[in-house]
C-alpha cells in the first residue's frame, strides 16, 4: 500500500495489507451473498471462523483481521474507547480501512452482510453509519455502537451517516443482559441508536457472560434466511 493510496482511502499510511480468512476459494465465491466477520479487541481473524458452519450454506464468509497491532496474534480495530488515544478519527480511520477492503471485493457477491462481537459490533455499526445503502444486514453480538461524544465530538458530527438509516435495515443485537465487559453508556447509548435506525431483532441470553451461545447462533443462522436469502 502506498502513501498516496492510504491518503485516498483516508488510513494512516502505517495500516497494513488487509488479511482476511475465506470459506471458500475463490473460484467458487462469484454469485453468492457475503457475511463479513469483525473479531473483538485482542484477538485475529482466526477468532470467529468457526461459526462459518453455522450459517446458511449460501453464504460466503470473510473474516477481517484488525489494522492496529497490541501484540502478536492480537488486534484492535481502534483504541478502547476509555483510552487516552482514543478519537473518532481513529473510528474513520478503521471504517475507510474495511471499506477499501469491502469495495475490492464487493463486485463478486450478491449482496453484503456484516457480523461484529465486542468491539467488532462497533466496527459493524460504523461501516453501515458511513454507507447507509451498501448492506444487506447487520448482526452485532455482545457488542455496542459508537457514541461520537464520547470523544467530544458534537450533536453535528457528520461522518455517520444516520440520517440515511430509516429504519429498513435489518439487525440482529445479541447480548447477555449481564454482560460483565460491555459498561452500561455504552448499551444505553446503542439502545437508543438502534430506536429508527434500524429494523431489530433483539435477544437476549442470560449466562453466557462476554460470549456467543450455541442457541444464539441458531438465532443468527435463522435471522439471515429471513433477512438475506428471503424470496
Amino acid at each position: 500500500m502506498t502513501e498516496a493510496a492510504a491518503q485516498r482511502a483516508n488510513y494512516p499510511a502505517h495500516y497494513p495489507q488487509h488479511v482476511a480468512l475465506w470459506s471458500r476459494p475463490e473460484q467458487e465465491r462469484a454469485g453468492t451473498p457475503l457475511i463479513v466477520l469483525f473479531h473483538g479487541y485482542g484477538s485475529n481473524e482466526a477468532d470467529l471462523m468457526g461459526l462459518a458452519g453455522y450459517f446458511p450454506e449460501k453464504f460466503t464468509v470473510a473474516s477481517l483481521r484488525a489494522p492496529q497491532v497490541l501484540a502478536p496474534g492480537a488486534y484492535q480495530w481502534f483504541p478502547l474507547m476509555a483510552a487516552q488515544d482514543f478519537t473518532m478519527d481513529s473510528v474513520e480511520a478503521a471504517t475507510e480501512y474495511v471499506l477499501a477492503w469491502i469495495d475490492s471485493v464487493r463486485a463478486q457477491h450478491t449482496s453484503v452482510t456484516v457480523l461484529g462481537f465486542s468491539m467488532g459490533m462497533a466496527m459493524a455499526t460504523s461501516l453501515v453509519r458511513r454507507r447507509p445503502q451498501d448492506f444487506a444486514a447487520l448482526v452485532g453480538l455482545s457488542g455496542f455502537a459508537v457514541d461520537p461524544a464520547a470523544a467530544n465530538s458534537g450533536s453535528d458530527y457528520a461522518y455517520f451517516r444516520d440520517a440515511e438509516l430509516d429504519g429498513t435495515l435489518p439487525m440482529f443485537w445479541g447480548r447477555d443482559q449481564a454482560d460483565p465487559v460491555i459498561t452500561p453508556d455504552k448499551v444505553e447509548y446503542t439502545m437508543g441508536w438502534v430506536r429508527g435506525h434500524v429494523d431489530l431483532t433483539k435477544v437476549t441470553y442470560p449466562g453466557i457472560g462476554h460470549s456467543i451461545s450455541g442457541p444464539e447462533i441458531a438465532h443468527v443462522k435463522e435471522f439471515l434466511e429471513m433477512s438475506v436469502l428471503k424470496g
